[in-house]
């Protein structure tokens, strides 16, 4: 997914000068191409993400479109009082891109894991929030939201599948993607988590179950329709997130069901209301806290059996 973030804003920087990227000291030797090629367009704060939020704030303001980017926690949580009264009040043209969503840095600890910022995010107003599954939907994601107003979250993380689940998908902000058709049951993911909900499919499809797998790449503005639909047709869903289960997909979906009082099973696999102190690998910590295939797998048989 950076790789195709990087690819797509080498790409906007040609065409555009008015886009501008801030990095805090990260992503030697991937930026090196951007930096030597766009040097007017380009800026490294050092390890200072609050200063990073202000200064891009300020570029906006005078007319910039600017990425920052950094890893995810660092880009959020570190400076959430900048992102929220100077980017996002104001309504400037920004992007903040976290690399490392979820577990992608897992051998580095709690603190490198981004398990809350979908939930802290979408909930400041004015805020964006697109968290793709695949390098394909990166890659479209950064150039719509160079051309988005206001403020926005991109969360992405390492791998991604490259193509679209069919050659003429369209990739629209606030539209999600169905990966697989099926019609026993609805699994929506958000993040390179879908890779396993893909497996699950599989799995399920050898036990005679069709499940149908959503990409939710934009949690905010979130396709309501589609969960609407889902919800009314195959009755059960399965939200899979690489993210905390409290205010993040599971929630949003659930706020829709709730809210349009729809009759439908939901179970959210999510991490718990726990910090991730355990180190390891992501396929590791993904196994370790039940957010992996054959958890996705047997949740959906059980929930087909009910």
């Amino acid at each position: 997914m950076r790789d195709a973030f990087v690819k797509k804003l080498n790409e906007l920087a040609k065409e555009d000068e008015s886009i501008f990227f801030i990095t805090a000291d990260l992503g030697f030797g991937v930026f090196d191409e951007f930096s030597k090629n766009y040097p007017n367009q380009y800026l490294n704060v050092g390890v200072a993400e609050q200063n990073m939020t202000g200064i891009a704030t300020g570029l906006a303001l005078e007319g910039r479109k600017v990425f920052t980017y950094s890893i995810a926690n660092f880009a959020t949580l570190r400076c959430l009082e900048q992102i929220r009264n100077d980017a996002a009040y104001h309504e400037v043209n920004l992007t903040i891109v976290a690399s490392g969503g979820g577990f992608t840095y897992g051998a580095l600890g709690m603190s490198h894991h981004a398990t809350e910022d979908i939930s802290i995010m979408r909930s400041i107003p004015n805020i964006e929030v697109v968290s793709p599954c695949t390098a394909w939907e990166t890659f479209h994601a950064t150039d719509a939201l160079s051309k988005s107003k206001g403020v926005s979250y991109l969360r992405i993380e390492k791998g991604g599948l490259q193509s679209p689940p069919k050659k003429d998908t369209d990739f629209k902000l606030g539209e999600a993607i169905e990966m697989k058709n099926g019609d026993d049951i609805s699994i929506i993911a958000t993040g390179g988590i879908i890779v396993d909900c893909l497996k699950a499919a599989d799995l399920l499809k050898q036990k005679g179950v069709n499940a149908q797998v959503i990409s939710m790449h934009t949690i905010k503005p979130l396709d309501e329709t589609l969960i609407k639909d889902c919800a009314t047709k195959n009755k059960k869903i399965i939200t899979v997130e690489e993210h905390n289960k409290i205010g993040g997909l599971g929630s949003a979906v659930s706020e829709v069901i709730a809210q349009n009082n729809i009759d439908c099973d939901l179970k959210i696999i999510a991490l718990g209301d726990t910090f991730s102190s355990v180190v390891g690998s992501q396929d590791f910590l993904r196994k370790f806290y039940k957010i992996d295939s054959e958890t996705i797998f047997s949740e959906a048989l059980k929930l087909i059996e009910s």
